[in-house]
C-alpha cells in the first residue's frame, strides 16, 4: 500500500523504515528537512510541506501521524482537514489522550475524512522485532488498513478494540501497568542494593536469572540486564523519572470510574517524587517523628559533611 508518514523521531522514522522493507510505498514529511533527506535515500519519497505530501498521494489518501500528544496533532489536522478529500484516512500513532481522538474523528468526519487511532507499543526494538498495536475506528476502515499492520506488528501483534477512541484508550491502560511493573522492579532492586548482600550480587546475572523460567519472567527484565551490564550500580545517571502522560490518564479513568487502581497510582506519584532532590514532605515527615517520638534527625550541616 502507498501511505504517508508524518513525524520521522525515534518511531516515526523506524516504522517508516519497516514500511519500506515490507514492499509498502512510503512518502515521509518530518517538520526538520533533515530527516526527510534521510529516509528518501533509503527508498522513501519525500516532502517538504503537507500539501506536497497529500499532492504526492493516490486517493483514497493514507497519512499516519508519528506527532507528540497535543497541539502538534491538533496543528497537523487543522491544516490537513482543508487539503484532504472525502473517504481519504488520517491515522493517530502517537500517544494521544482518547477523549482527544473523539472530538477530533468528529471535527474531521465533517469534511468526509475518516481517522483511526492506534497505540503503538515497541519503542526502538520496534523496527527488528515488531511494533504491537491497539487500533481503533471503524471497523471497515481497519480492514482496508489491515496490510499495513500487518508489516508493522510481529504475528499476532494487533487488534481492533473498538470504535474510535479505543485503541489509545488500551494503550493508555497498557502504559499504566507498564508504570507499575517498573515501580517493583526498582523497588525490588533497592531492597537488594541495601541488603547485607549486596557486594555479592551481579544484578545483571540477577536479571538474567530471573527471565529463566520465573514467574516474573519479562522484556522489562531483558533490558534491565543490558542496562546493569554497561553500568552495574547505574552510577552513570540520576533517577529522574518523567512521565509522559498516559499513567496520568489512567488514574483519571480510574477516578472517573471508581475503579481502584492503588500499585499506577503509587508509581505515578512516585515518579513526581524523583525529581525533588530534596523533598520538603520528608522534612515535615522527619521533624514530626522528632517532635512526636523524639526521634533524631539529621541536620542539614551533617548532610553537608557527608
Amino acid at each position: 500500500m502507498q501511505l504517508a508518514i508524518i513525524g520521522l523521531g525515534r518511531m516515526g522514522m523506524n516504522m517508516a523504515r519497516r514500511l519500506l522493507k515490507g514492499g509498502h510505498g512510503v512518502i515521509a514529511y518530518n517538520r526538520t528537512p533533515t530527516k526527510t533527506e534521510q529516509i528518501v535515500k533509503e527508498g522513501a519519497v519525500g516532502a517538504y510541506s503537507l500539501l506536497e505530501l497529500v499532492e504526492k498521494l493516490s486517493p483514497p489518501r493514507v497519512i499516519w501521524m508519528m506527532l507528540p500528544a497535543g497541539s502538534a496533532v491538533d496543528d497537523h489536522l487543522g491544516q490537513l482537514k482543508d487539503i484532504l478529500s472525502i473517504d481519504d484516512i488520517v491515522i493517530d500513532g502517537g500517544n494521544t489522550y482518547y477523549k482527544d481522538d473523539i472530538q477530533r474523528a468528529y471535527l474531521l468526519a465533517k469534511r468526509g475524512i475518516q481517522f483511526m487511532d492506534v497505540g503503538v507499543s515497541g519503542g526502538i526494538w520496534g523496527l527488528k522485532i515488531g511494533y504491537c498495536l491497539m487500533i481503533g475506528g471503524a471497523q471497515e476502515t481497519y480492514q482496508a488498513l489491515e496490510p499495513i499492520f500487518k508489516t508493522l506488528a510481529p504475528p499476532e501483534g494487533y487488534l481492533y478494540c473498538g470504535n474510535t477512541g479505543a485503541g489509545h484508550f488500551v494503550k493508555m491502560v497498557h502504559n499504566g501497568i507498564e508504570y507499575g511493573m517498573m515501580q517493583a522492579y526498582g523497588e525490588g532492586f533497592n531492597i537488594l542494593e541495601a541488603s547485607p548482600y549486596r557486594e555479592s550480587l551481579d544484578y545483571a546475572k540477577v536479571s538474567h536469572l530471573w527471565n529463566q523460567g520465573s514467574v516474573i519472567r519479562s522484556w522489562l527484565l531483558e533490558l534491565a540486564e543490558v542496562a546493569f551490564a554497561k553500568d552495574t550500580r547505574l552510577s552513570n545517571i540520576q533517577g529522574y523519572i518523567d512521565d509522559s502522560g498516559e499513567g496520568r490518564w489512567t488514574v483519571q479513568q480510574a477516578i472517573e470510574t471508581g475503579v481502584p487502581a492503588p500499585v499506577i497510582t503509587l508509581s505515578l506519584f512516585q515518579r513526581f517524587r524523583s525529581r525533588q532532590e530534596e523533598s520538603f514532605s520528608d522534612k515535615v515527615i522527619a521533624s514530626l517523628r522528632r517532635e512526636f517520638g523524639g526521634h533524631p534527625v539529621i541536620s542539614s550541616e551533617e548532610k553537608k559533611k557527608d
